[in-house]
């Protein structure tokens, strides 16, 4: 396990390594000038040759990205292009608000799913089979902001009109000061996300129901829940923990959507707008973290895989 953990880390860090050059390259790439866009059109050319000086915008791009790659490891996300302050303590608050919805989309998604998926395995090609199959069929054929335009006419504008379309700031810096506008950020990331964990759920434990190991259980007459929890359940977990850890990933990018959809103060918002002012650091910031989110979701999914199936350890060796 140990050896095996060493590469997971290294290929992480192979991985980030490449992020970071395209991330870099990807942001030069921006049309429009950072200097000009900080100072706006009325500026004059000496104090833009001054600005682009003070940023360092001046010198090769190769010295710009190793001197932005160094930062970085030294933990000094830089200052924000647009208001002068801190890349940290500009997204500080915004990542942390990000967490808390993501966190709440994980902590309902992931239980339901499973129950669901199982249930649906159980009752395979009866009535609840089918009508789950063609639900996620259809949510995971949607694009995310359709879900959540979709519930905001239903919960919003139409004729249950009780939740906040876009989400209000009330002078709080906490999301959970008014926990009632977080519910359709974190309903649409749930929709977006469950299908997949549902439809991998059923079809990995209809395959270990079938499996001999089962099917001997049953024959010795063991009780249908033991059955369920020491044997099905521990050997369908590994497979659907990977389609796990890719949706939760995922939600480090698709709450970019979200957020900007419903007007939440988190980083996919602060993104956007980021992207709109030709705020570099803060764009290479946001998207390294979401980069890291991914890499470190998926060496958490492979850590449990290995755990809990020693096929797949062996294999791996």
């Amino acid at each position: 396990m140990t050896r095996l953990l060493i590469k997971r880390l290294l290929l992480g860090a192979i991985i980030l390594l490449v992020v970071s050059v395209v991330v870099f390259l990807a942001t030069q790439a921006l049309p429009g000038d950072p200097a000009r866009a900080i100072l706006g059109r009325e500026a004059t050319p000496e104090r833009l040759a001054a600005l682009r000086l003070q940023l360092h915008l001046d010198e090769p791009m190769y010295v710009q990205y190793f001197s932005w790659l160094g930062n970085l490891l030294r933990f000094d996300l830089g200052t924000s292009f647009a208001n002068g302050l801190p890349v940290s303590e500009l997204l500080g608050p915004r990542l942390n608000n990000s967490l808390a919805l993501m966190v709440c989309a994980a902590v309902v998604s992931i239980p339901v799913s499973l129950l669901v998926g199982t249930y649906s395995a159980l009752r395979r090609d009866r009535a609840f089979d089918h009508i789950t199959s063609v639900i996620t069929l259809v949510l995971a054929s949607v694009p995310e902001f359709v879900v959540g335009i979709v519930l905001v006419l239903i919960f919003s504008t139409g004729l249950f009109s009780f939740l906040p379309a876009v989400y209000v700031m009330t002078g709080s810096d906490s999301v959970w000061s008014d926990p009632v506008q977080l519910v359709l950020p974190t309903l649409t990331l749930v929709l977006a996300v469950s299908p997949y964990i549902v439809r991998i759920m059923r079809g990995t434990m209809l395959e270990v129901l079938e499996s001999e190991y089962v099917q001997q259980a049953w024959l010795k007459g063991l009780p249908r829940r033991t059955v369920l929890r020491r044997h099905a359940l521990p050997n369908a977990i590994g497979p659907v923990a990977q389609v796990i850890a890719l949706q939760l990933a995922w939600l480090a990018g698709g709450v970019v959507v979200v957020e900007f959809l419903f007007r939440f103060p988190g980083v996919g918002f602060t993104l956007v707008d980021a992207v709109n002012n030709r705020d570099l650091p803060v764009v290479q910031t946001v998207t390294m973290v979401i980069a890291l989110v991914y890499v470190v979701v998926n060496l958490l999914a492979d850590m449990v895989s290995l755990a809990v199936n020693p096929k797949v350890r062996t294999a791996a060796l």
